[in-house]
């Protein structure tokens, strides 16, 4: 059984990605890419996740601007703010992070941003183009994830994967992304029956349901790849959606958390700026 080192594999893609802005924005004095972050305040886990993109940022050579607005902003001034950075031409990228307070829709807010700008690929047209097999970019954790396979060598296409989760940002995402790879994959959800029947057949089991260990060994075929994707904030630190110390007696490849799939999404969302600012 392998761990995977997320971390390590993180850490090439942002070096992949400073080389190059170096080598075609900085050293020709060129516009470098610019990732905008509008927070909403009042959740301590997106300071977190927000504090961790800042950083990537300043080490790819990126300008990373944050956008803090109060808690009690109304629909009118977000959806100002996104379209002031709609408009400016030295933005390569629009983050909104989620989630929003009850009284802003997630949805109608992530549609506010122009497509072209749209990093997390979450618009309505980015996700027809997900889902058409034609993206320009994909959502960062399901990207990640396919990273993750592929630097591990490990065969997707003809293969059985299932995916216990179904959010745009990860279950559906990398459902479709795992099926364009060519293999043969099942979504699973709060309401699916005989789940461990289901998750037992898989060769690849991508965990994204935010329940704390939630998947055992009794869920998991001998020898099965496992992404859990999961993160959830414990009194005893982080624990991911798989019961780790459990499954490894089962899987063959597993990613911890932290330091599995976490830091390949903040990767990937600096490869995603790079490539929109590269589109412009």
């Amino acid at each position: 059984m392998k761990i995977i080192d997320g971390k390590k594999l993180a850490l090439n893609i942002k070096e992949e990605v400073k080389k190059k802005i170096t080598e075609n924005y900085i050293k020709k004095n060129k516009q470098v890419p610019c990732l905008a972050c509008i927070m909403v305040e009042g959740n301590s886990a997106s300071e977190v996740y927000v504090a961790s993109k800042q950083k990537a940022c300043e080490f790819c050579g990126m300008e990373s601007r944050i956008i803090r607005l109060p808690n009690d902003v109304t629909e009118k001034e977000l959806f100002k703010t996104i379209d002031k950075l709609n408009n400016d031409k030295n933005v390569s990228g629009i983050l909104l992070q989620l989630p929003l307070p009850k009284h802003l829709d997630d949805v109608k807010a992530t549609n506010r941003i122009s497509p072209a700008k749209d990093v997390d690929c979450l618009t309505n047209e980015n996700l027809g183009a997900l889902f058409s097999a034609r993206p320009i970019i994909a959502p960062c954790t399901a990207t990640g994830i396919i990273k993750i396979l592929k630097s591990e060598n490990i065969e997707i296409s003809g293969k059985r994967a299932v995916v216990v989760g179904r959010s745009l940002l990860v279950g559906k995402s990398v459902a479709n992304l795992l099926e364009q790879e060519n293999a043969t994959v099942t979504i699973c959800h709060s309401r699916t029956l005989n789940l461990e029947e289901i998750t037992k057949q898989a060769d690849i089991l991508v965990v994204a349901i935010g329940k704390k260990e939630y998947i055992t060994d009794k869920h998991i075929k001998d020898g099965a790849v496992v992404i859990d994707v999961g993160i959830n904030r414990t009194e005893e630190g982080l624990k991911g959606d798989v019961d780790f110390k459990n499954a490894c007696n089962k899987c063959s490849y597993i990613t911890p958390v932290p330091g599995g799939v976490g830091p390949l999404t903040v990767a990937c969302l600096m490869e995603n700026t790079l490539i929109l600012h590269e589109n412009k």
